[in-house]
C-alpha cells in the first residue's frame, strides 16, 4: 500500500527531545501543538493507528516524506523508504518519527528492540508491544510540496514538464544480469512475460515406455524400393514441417529456442543446471553423463541391453558382444563394461583424434575387452561413419570376430556442434541418422537390440528412417530418459529384437548413403525422402505414434524452456528436488552413489595377496607350489583313476627361459610375471585388473620355408582369478571354458603390437590318444633343413609350435573319485568315505579340485 505523508516540525531542529518525550502516537493524553504546517491533526483524523502494516506481516511499500523542514528560503528535504513494516510515533512537543516494527513481533507479539533517530534528536531505543492493526485506505495529504508540484504543471497520471514528458511510472528494478550489456533487452526474457508455474512440470523417477509394434509385417524385396528416393534442392528450414506434429507446437518449440540465441552461454548453463531436477546426477563415477544415460535406459527397458533375452526369455551363455558407434569418449561402453566386466566384448567405431575413445579414463569398467576400430585401415583409419568404405570395413571386421553372427546390441550416440543452427539440427544430422541405422542393420544379430540418439523428428526424411527401423525390428520405442536434459530436443529410438528379413532394407540404406556421400556437404542437391509420404501416412498406427511422440515431447520441451527462461531472469530460483531425485534415481537404476576416482596404484605383491585372500589357499601356497616330474615308476601310484585327470601340451621345455609361471594383471599393459619370489613387468601383453593366471609364453610358427615366421603368443594353462572373479574353486573343465571366453574377449586382431592370447586345449586322460593326430613333422626355418615334431594349434593347420612335454592336472578332490558307469556308460563321482555317488551333471562342489 502506498502512503504519502508530508510533515513539518519547526522545533525539531532547535533542541533534542528527552527520553520521556518519546511516546506512541495513539496515547490520548499526548498534547499536540498545531501550527500552520503541523499536520498531526490531519494524520490522526485519517489514521486511527499509525501502524503501517497488515495483520499477516506482508511487505508494504511505503513512500513517505519523513521530514519537511521549512526555513526562510522555503527549502525542504524528501526521503523515500522501501519498508517492511513501520510504526509511526509522535512526540509530545510536536513532530513525528518512523520506527521499524519487526515482522516477527506481528506473529508472536514478542518484545523486539529497534532504533530510530527522532527528528532533530539522538538515536532512541523503541520497544514495540501491541500495535498490530489493519490499515486500509490511502492517506493523501496535500500540503506545500503538492501545491508546489501543481504550480509546475503536475496533473495526476501525467508527467512533469511543459509537454508532460516526465516519467509517470516508478523506476523499475534493474534487470541486468551478469556480464550482459546494460542496454541489452532479450525478447522473451523480460520480467513481465515470465512466471514459472511448477505445476506444469511432471517429475517422476519411474518412466513409462510406449512401444510401437508392426502387427501386419510384410517382408520388403529389392523391387519394393524402386522410385522411393525423392531428390530435390537442399532445404535449410524446418518451420513448415508440420506433417507429423501440431503446427502451433512446432512454432512454440522454435520460438522458445530462439529466446536463448543472444543469451550468454555461461548464464544459460547456470540457469539450466539450477532448473533441471535431474542435473546433479551428472556422470556419477562414470566418464561422463552419457554413461548415466545408458544406465537410465537400461533399467527403464528392463536391462534389455546388458542382460538380453530372446523371445523365449533365455539369456545367452556366451560372451556379450556389443558395438558402440559414434560414441567417443566412450561413456556408453564404460557403463556396459562396468555392468558385465570382461564378459562383454565391445567394438568401437568413432571419429579419431579429438573425438576418440579415452580408454585410459575408463575407471568404472575394464577397457581391456573393448576394441576401437576406425573402418578402412583398421586402427589407422579416420572413423568417419558416413564414409561407405568405412561402414563396409567395420561391419566385416565385427562379423568376422563374432562368428559371423553379429553383436547382441549396438549403441549409437552421434552428434556434433550446431551452434547458431539449433533449430535445424535435425536437417544437419540426417546423414548421421542414416549411417547409424545402416551400421545397426549390418552388424546386429537376429534377435538383437539397438539404441540410437535422435533429435527432432519432423522431416519426412527422418520419419522415413524410423519407419524402416520399425519394419526391421519386432518393435520400437521413441523415448526421452530423465537423464536427457528436458529442455533440449534429444530423444532415443530403442529397437527390440531384430528381424531376419531386413537385408534388403540395409542394402537400400547403403545405396542412399552412397548418393549422399557423392553429393557432399556443399552440394545444393539433396535427398528429401527415403520413404514416400503416401507410404508413411497409409500406416495409421505408425503415423499416429510419431505424431503423439512429437507432440508430447514438444510440450515437455516448451515447458522446460520457459522454466529455464524464468531461472535466467530470477537467479534466486532453485529446483528443490535435485538432491532427492538423485538419490531415488540411482537407487532405481541400481547404480551406487559414489565419487569418481582413479584406480589406486598397488604393488603386484600386495595385489597378489589381495586376490589370494579370496581363496582358501592363502598367499604362501602360491609361492611354494611346484609341479612334480613324472617317471615310469610313479605312473601307477599317481593315476589311480584316469577319469580324474586331464592333460595339456606344453610349448616350452623344462628349465627354459619361457617356462610356465604365474602372471598377474593390474589393468591394460601393467602385467607382471613371477620369477622365483619376485614379480617382474613384461611388455606386449594386456590383462584385465585383478587377474591371476598360470601360463607360458610360446613361440608359434606360421607358414613354410622362407616365408615361415614366428609369432609370440601367451598360452593360458589355468586361472585363479579373471578380472576380479574368483574361479579357483570351479571344476577344471569349467575354468578352461571361462579362460577361453576371457581370451576371446581380450584378443584384438587390429592391434599387431599386442601379444595374442590362447588357451591350452584340455584333453581327458582317458582320451589322450587325441593328441597324436595333431603331432606331425614339419620343416623348421633355421633348423638346417631338418624336420621337427610340431603340435598344431586349433582346428586349422596354419599355426604350430614345438612341443616341450605334457602337463597333467587332477580335477577331482579326494575322497571323491570319478568313474565310468558300466550300465549307463556315463561318468559319475564316488565318495570313498561315505560311499555316496553322483552323476556328472550333479557333481558336488567339494568334488572339484581347486587351481591351487
Amino acid at each position: 500500500m502506498m502512503c504519502a505523508i508530508c510533515v513539518s516540525d519547526k522545533s525539531s531542529t532547535e533542541r533534542s527531545l528527552p527520553d520521556d518525550d518519546f511516546q506512541l502516537a495513539d496515547e490520548e493524553d499526548s498534547p499536540v501543538h498545531h501550527t500552520e504546517t503541523n499536520l498531526m491533526d490531519v494524520m490522526v483524523k485519517h489514521v486511527k493507528s499509525e501502524s503501517f502494516f497488515d495483520t499477516k506481516g506482508q511487505k508494504i511499500m511505503v513512500s513517505m516524506i519523513c521530514q519537511l523542514a521549512h526555513n526562510a528560503s522555503g527549502n525542504f528535504h524528501c526521503l523515500w523508504f522501501d519498508l517492511h513494516a513501520w510504526t509511526l510515533c509522535k512526540y509530545q512537543r510536536g513532530g513525528i518519527a518512523l520506527v521499524p516494527f519487526s515482522c516477527r513481533s506481528l506473529q508472536d507479539r514478542s518484545t523486539t528492540g529497534r532504533y530510530s533517530r527522532a527528528p532533530g534528536g539522538e538515536m532512541k531505543s523503541f520497544v514495540s508491544k501491541r500495535w498490530c492493526v489493519d490499515f486500509e485506505g490511502f492517506v493523501e495529504v496535500k500540503v506545500h510540496i503538492v501545491v508546489f508540484w501543481e504550480r509546475m504543471g503536475y496533473r495526476e497520471g501525467r508527467g512533469l514538464g511543459k509537454y508532460g514528458q516526465g516519467r509517470v511510472a516508478p523506476v523499475e528494478m534493474s534487470r541486468q544480469r551478469g556480464r550482459r550489456g546494460l542496454g541489452l533487452h532479450i525478447k522473451g526474457l523480460e520480467a513481465a512475460t515470465l512466471e514459472w508455474d511448477s505445476s506444469l512440470e511432471v517429475i517422476s523417477v519411474t518412466e513409462s515406455v510406449s512401444w510401437l509394434e508392426d502387427m501386419t509385417h510384410e517382408t520388403f524385396t529389392e523391387d519394393t524400393f524402386t522410385d522411393w528416393i525423392k531428390e530435390g534442392s537442399k532445404k535449410l528450414t524446418i518451420d513448415d514441417e508440420t506433417n507429423f506434429c501440431d503446427p502451433n507446437l512446432l512454432r512454440n518449440v522454435l520460438s522458445s529456442k530462439t529466446v536463448f540465441d543472444k543469451l550468454d552461454p555461461e548464464e544459460l548453463r547456470k540457469a539450466r543446471a539450477r532448473s533441471n531436477p535431474f542435473e546433479t546426477i551428472r556422470g556419477g563415477f562414470f566418464l561422463n553423463r552419457a554413461a548415466m544415460k545408458m544406465a537410465n535406459m537400461d533399467r527403464v527397458f528392463d536391462f534389455m541391453f546388458t542382460k538380453p533375452k530372446d523371445e523365449h526369455d533365455v539369456s545367452p551363455d556366451d560372451l556379450l558382444y556389443f558395438a558402440d558407434v559414434c560414441a567417443g569418449p566412450g561413456g556408453f561402453s564404460e557403463y556396459v563394461l562396468w555392468r558385465r566386466s570382461w564378459k562383454a566384448k565391445g567394438f568401437g567405431f568413432t571419429l579419431k583424434n579429438e573425438n576418440d575413445f579415452r580408454l585410459q579414463d575408463f575407471y568404472a569398467g575394464p577397457c581391456e575387452s573393448f576394441e576401437p576400430h576406425y573402418g578402412c585401415n583398421g586402427v589407422d583409419g579416420d572413423g568417419d561413419v558416413c564414409n561407405p568404405n568405412n561402414i563396409s570395413a567395420f561391419s566385416k571386421y565385427v562379423l568376422d570376430h563374432t562368428h559371423n553372427i553379429g553383436v547382441h546390441f549396438m549403441m549409437a550416440d552421434g552428434g556434433f556442434s550446431v551452434a547458431g543452427n539449433e533449430n535445424i539440427q535435425e536437417i544437419l544430422s540426417k546423414q548421421l541418422y542414416l549411417c547409424q541405422f545402416l551400421v545397426a542393420l549390418l552388424i546386429v544379430r537376429k534377435g538383437g537390440n539397438f539404441v540410437c540418439k535422435l533429435f527432432d523428428l519432423f522431416t519426412p526424411f527422418s520419419v522415413g528412417l524410423v519407419y524402416l527401423m520399425y519394419k526391421s525390428f519386432q518393435k520400437i520405442s521413441i523415448h526421452k530418459p530423465n537423464t536427457s536434459r528436458p529442455a533440449n530436443s534429444e530423444r532415443y529410438i530403442i529397437c527390440h529384437w531384430k528381424r531376419e528379413d531386413c537385408k534388403h532394407i540395409a542394402d537400400y540404406l547403403y545405396h542412399v548413403n552412397e548418393k549422399l556421400w557423392k553429393f557432399g556437404s556443399t552440394s545444393k542437391k539433396d535427398i528429401l525422402e527415403v520413404v514416400p509420404m503416401e507410404v508413411l501416412t497409409s500406416d495409421h498406427n505408425f503415423c499416429n505414434y510419431v505424431v503423439c511422440s512429437n507432440n508430447s515431447l514438444g510440450e515437455r520441451q516448451v515447458v522446460n524452456l520457459v522454466k529455464i527462461a524464468a531461472f535466467c531472469r530470477d537467479t534466486n530460483l532453485i529446483e528443490s528436488q535435485q538432491a532427492e531425485m538423485k538419490r531415488q534415481c540411482l537407487s532405481y537404476w541400481e547404480v551406487p552413489d559414489r565419487v569418481r576416482t582413479a584406480p589406486p596404484r598397488v604393488a603386484p605383491e600386495t595385489k597378489c595377496d589381495d586376490i589370494l585372500k579370496k581363496t582358501k589357499a592363502g598367499p604362501s601356497v602360491l609361492l611354494s607350489a611346484k609341479e612334480s616330474e613324472l617317471g615310469p615308476k610313479s605312473l601307477e601310484n599317481v593315476f589311480k583313476s584316469v577319469y580324474d585327470w586331464h592333460c595339456i601340451v606344453l610349448g616350452s621345455p623344462r628349465d627354459s627361459k619361457e617356462e610356465c609361471s604365474f602372471y598377474l594383471g593390474l589393468g591394460r599393459n601393467k602385467v607382471f610375471k613371477l620369477h622365483g619370489t619376485r614379480w617382474s613387468k613384461i611388455d606386449g601383453l594386456e590383462l584385465s585388473p585383478d587377474t591371476l593366471l598360470y601360463g607360458e609364453i610360446v613361440k608359434e610358427l606360421k607358414g613354410e620355408g622362407r616365408s615361415q615366421r614366428k609369432v609370440t603368443t601367451f598360452h593360458i594353462i589355468d586361472a585363479i582369478s579373471l578380472g576380479g572373479i574368483d574361479i579357483s574353486g570351479e571344476h577344471l573343465t569349467l575354468r578352461n571354458k571361462l579362460c577361453c571366453k576371457f581370451a576371446e574377449a581380450l584378443n584384438k586382431d587390429s592391434r599387431p603390437d599386442l601379444t595374442p592370447i590362447r588357451v591350452k586345449e584340455l584333453y581327458d586322460l582317458e582320451c589322450v590318444e587325441l593328441v597324436f593326430p595333431k603331432l606331425n613333422q614339419r620343416m623348421i626355418k633355421g633348423a638346417s633343413g631338418s624336420c621337427r615334431l610340431v603340435y598344431t594349434v586349433g582346428e586349422n593347420d596354419d599355426r604350430f609350435f614345438l612341443p616341450g612335454g605334457l602337463m597333467f592336472f587332477k580335477a577331482t578332490q579326494e575322497p571323491w573319485m570319478r568313474h565310468m558307469s558300466r550300465s549307463t556308460h556315463h561318468p559319475y563321482y564316488y565318495n570313498s568315505k561315505n560311499r555316496d555317488s553322483k552323476y556328472d551333471r550333479d557333481r558336488p562342489k567339494e568334488a572339484c579340485s581347486s587351481t591351487l
